[in-house]
């Protein structure tokens, strides 16, 4: 592997970036972006050596092309790359959501769609661009990648050889379950961040709210800091299985609500104990 073209070089893209450079896998790391800022930070801390200046003809010699930018621009990419894709090329993306990724990558990319196989790095943080990237974020942690009955061989080795060599543990399932999993585990926690930090904003004494609150609302709503173009893209992305998982959280937060009304202490406090064990023992 010689040369890596990443569009989108904040926290995921500059992340992979470094660790590809750290084992050696690549000796060309180019960056397209649309913020020229960040590109140019991905450049003094030396994430990428340099910035596309031939787009098409870094499309046409690359080795691997890494989409790590928002969902809703993952078409309009593969639009960009598909007329000068060569067959050596493999392409993967690191969405959150990854059924509506693979339609459009078996529309665009049409025959060449065996050289594409979808991946999400289970690595996050609620910091986002080049300065958040960092060599070790992927180091033992989950990497999902979802190929189909179309992916080639060489592409699911080509990208599980990249994440190893990052650190990362690598599963694979399909792309249906995968949506349906971190709409429960991940995209829901996300979305009731931001709207309980959205909800205090509406309050006439936010300001109050926001000077006593401690670090229970600081654990609670420290992903609500994260990039919000972004979680746009998921949430509507995975619309079904996000409006899936609210209706059993309001059914929930309903059977709590009644509780409460009815000073049932005792169903109140079950509650409590089950969601005590239950995140004891995961965290071990």
């Amino acid at each position: 592997m010689n040369k890596i073209l990443i569009f989108g070089v904040g926290l995921i893209g500059g992340s992979i970036a470094l660790s590809a450079k750290k084992s050696g896998i690549a000796s060309d790391i180019v960056g397209v972006g649309r913020n020229q800022d960040n590109l140019n930070d991905a450049i003094k801390l030396k994430l990428i050596d340099r910035t596309s200046q031939e787009l098409n003809k870094d499309i046409a010699e690359a080795h691997i092309i890494i989409i790590a930018t928002p969902v809703a621009q993952f078409s309009s990419i593969l639009k960009t790359i598909q007329p000068h894709l060569s067959s050596h090329t493999i392409i993967t993306d690191v969405g959150s959501t990854k059924t509506s990724v693979i339609e459009s990558a078996k529309e665009i990319l049409g025959n060449q769609y065996s050289q594409f196989i979808g991946g999400h790095p289970i690595a996050g943080s609620e910091k986002h661009g080049a300065t958040a990237a960092h060599i070790d974020l992927f180091k033992g942690k989950n990497v999902i990648l979802t190929p189909d009955q179309d992916t080639s061989p060489r592409a699911k080795e080509v990208i599980e050889v990249l994440w190893k060599n990052a650190g990362a543990i690598v599963s694979n399932m399909s792309h249906g379950d995968h949506d349906k999993i971190f709409s429960t585990i991940s995209h829901l926690p996300h979305l009731l961040a931001f709207s309980l930090v959205d909800m205090i904003t509406q309050r006439t004494n936010a300001n109050e709210l926001l000077k006593f609150a401690a670090s229970g609302f600081k654990d609670f709503t420290r992903i609500a800091a994260s990039s919000p173009e972004m979680w746009k893209d998921i949430t509507l992305t995975n619309k079904e299985f996000i409006l899936e998982d609210i209706k059993y959280f309001e059914n929930q937060i309903k059977l709590l609500k009644e509780a409460i009304e009815q000073e049932d202490a005792k169903k109140i406090l079950a509650l409590f104990e089950n969601a005590s064990k239950t995140r004891s023992e995961w965290s071990r």
